[in-house]
């Protein structure tokens, strides 16, 4: 969610029991402003917070004038401070699904996994081979796989330009409350996967400024979100029931949108076999 407003917005995701102490908001809305001068961003975005066994983890994000690629995160245990992350690469992805359990809320802390070489044909197993992962590179990546997975903004909300820039939609007055209620009203914010994979006929139809991104309502499994009016119908939220502490929200007929994450940083496996 956007920083400026950041006290008034927090609200609209208070119902899923995400909130922030007067301590911390009031913290927030200085270092972020701190951070967006300092860092000459175009926007920052307070992303949410991953809960550790000893600390937790504040997560902000600094992006430029195309906001799907210039994009930097950063973390904060205090509010006040802000440590830059490395961006996520693939490599390091791959290695931080090795490390199992909590996020301790140390990011110098490493975590260890075991594993035995592959023996050649007709040879004895390997010695085994200790990889270490340490948490600032595992934290990085679950917000990188986090986004991937279930960063999600109403249509139109966004616009791709001539060039290929993504930047936000001026013209963009907010979803009709019907709208709203459709899962194919909001889209993923990243590059496409599944829209590569439709035929021209399928393309027809479709705005290339607008709907260059995939849609919720082509999600596998069917039914990994949660679709709720509040307040009548002046809020519209959507939870993740595969990152669970994700929410969404959008106020019907106006700019308002956002979304956070609060929650431990694990991935819900288990949901092809609980829907």
């Amino acid at each position: 969610m956007d920083s400026e407003g950041l006290h008034l917005n927090i609200d609209y995701v208070g119902s899923s029991g995400i909130i922030l102490s007067p301590e911390q908001k009031a913290a927030l809305q200085t270092s972020l402003v701190i951070l967006k001068n300092s860092g000459k961003f175009h926007r920052v975005y307070f992303w949410g917070k991953i809960l550790g066994v000893k600390d937790d983890y504040f997560i902000a994000q600094g992006v430029g004038r195309d906001e799907m690629e210039d994009r930097k995160t950063f973390y904060s245990k205090d509010c006040v401070h802000w440590g830059l992350l490395p961006p996520a690469t693939k490599a390091m992805r791959e290695q931080s699904k090795l490390a199992k359990g909590r996020f301790t809320g140390d990011p110098s802390y490493e975590f260890e996994h075991t594993e035995q070489k592959k023996a050649e044909d007709g040879e004895e197993p390997g010695e085994e081979e200790t990889i270490t992962i340490k948490e600032e590179d595992r934290l990085s990546s679950v917000i990188a796989e986090i986004d991937e997975d279930v960063k999600i903004v109403p249509r139109a909300a966004f616009i791709k330009t001539p060039e290929g820039k993504v930047i936000a939609n001026r013209s963009f007055e907010g979803l009709s409350v019907s709208e709203s209620a459709k899962l194919c009203s909001y889209m993923h914010f990243r590059e496409p996967i599944s829209l590569q994979e439709k035929t021209l006929l399928q393309k027809a139809n479709l705005d290339k400024a607008i709907d260059f991104m995939d849609t919720l309502e082509e999600d596998i499994p069917k039914g990994s979100w949660s679709l709720q009016f509040e307040r009548g119908s002046g809020l519209v939220t959507l939870r993740s029931l595969l990152w669970l502490g994700y929410i969404s929200y959008h106020v019907p007929g106006t700019r308002l949108y956002g979304s956070c994450y609060v929650g431990n940083g694990e991935k819900n496996l288990d949901l092809p076999f609980m829907l």
